[in-house]
């Protein structure tokens, strides 16, 4: 069935508690009536974050704003109201429209949270041909990420897992994208004055590689990294760069990306976007697959 398009009136209608969760978001206590979040605007050890349930309304009482769901967008994406609505349409078909709750909707919510088992050093099979697929390094992989087993939705899965600045987890397999509670940058620092900023582990991992094979650095890299794990975080990233001379840029070719470099652009001097190395894909990984001469 062909969807509808999306507009605010449709936009509006979409449950912001799951819409939260699919990002990663996950509450930290909630009632019939109300969820409460780690912000998802900066890091913090209380949930300061409510979801008005009964209203799908939301209100950051650390900055003291809130609204509806596009606002919360157009703030999570530095973006407009149009944009918003785009990048909320893409994700259309795993959005649940917003209903008065009840409890056994709150029960279901719970089951979505992710729970991690065990975390290790990556050596499962299916991992590492998952690595091959797309050109990654695995002493690379081995060096930043780990293999992480956890459990979602009553099921158990494992992934390779980057770890952020507030110990939750970016997790990524074949099949699945998903992401534990609290979201936020991972800062890597390796003492330098240098800093490599991206958006994913895929696009740092693609770096490491391909260096490692022009032999270009060494096996440390000796520079630091910043991956965003989201542009949400571009506070937080503002807040880390000044504190280097030279920064490479290396986000992704579309709408978002593109933007969010002008806006580093602007900020620093010490800034430079490579984006022009992958000019003809999303970002540096589906240019790394291109690569025929590039094996691993």
């Amino acid at each position: 069935m062909k969807r509808k398009k999306m507009n605010c009136e449709i936009a509006r209608k979409i449950c912001i508690v799951q819409a939260l969760s699919k990002s990663g978001h996950f509450p930290k206590k909630e009632s019939e009536k109300k969820a409460w979040f780690l912000s998802p605007f900066r890091s913090e050890t209380e949930a300061s974050f409510k979801v008005n349930k009964i209203k799908n309304c939301w209100y950051d009482h650390g900055i003291g704003k809130g609204g509806n769901i596009i606002d919360l967008f157009c703030m999570l994406y530095s973006c407009s109201v149009k944009e918003a609505l785009e990048i909320l349409n893409k994700s259309q078909p795993i959005f649940s429209f917003h209903q008065q709750p009840v409890l056994e909707g709150d029960i279901e919510r719970k089951k979505d949270v992710i729970t991690i088992l065990k975390i290790k050093d990556i050596i499962h099979p299916a991992l590492i041909e998952y690595l091959h697929s797309r050109k990654i390094s695995i002493k690379a992989a081995k060096r930043y990420c780990k293999e992480v087993w956890y459990k979602f939705k009553g099921k158990t899965y494992f992934a390779i897992g980057l770890k952020n600045q507030s110990g939750g987890w970016e997790l990524r397999n074949k099949y699945f994208k998903n992401s534990t509670s609290p979201k936020n940058i991972t800062h890597i620092q390796n003492r330098s004055n240098q800093l490599i900023i991206t958006e994913g582990m895929f696009d740092l991992l693609s770096i490491v590689t391909y260096h490692q094979k022009l032999k270009y650095v060494n096996d440390n890299m000796e520079t630091d990294f910043l991956i965003l794990n989201s542009t949400a975080f571009f506070d937080k990233a503002i807040e880390i760069i000044p504190t280097y001379k030279h920064i490479e840029l290396y986000l992704d070719n579309d709408n978002t990306g593109n933007r969010i470099t002008q806006k580093f652009l602007e900020v620093t001097k010490n800034c430079i976007d490579k984006s022009s190395l992958y000019k003809e894909f999303k970002d540096i990984n589906q240019w790394l697959v291109s690569k025929e001469e590039l094996s691993v």
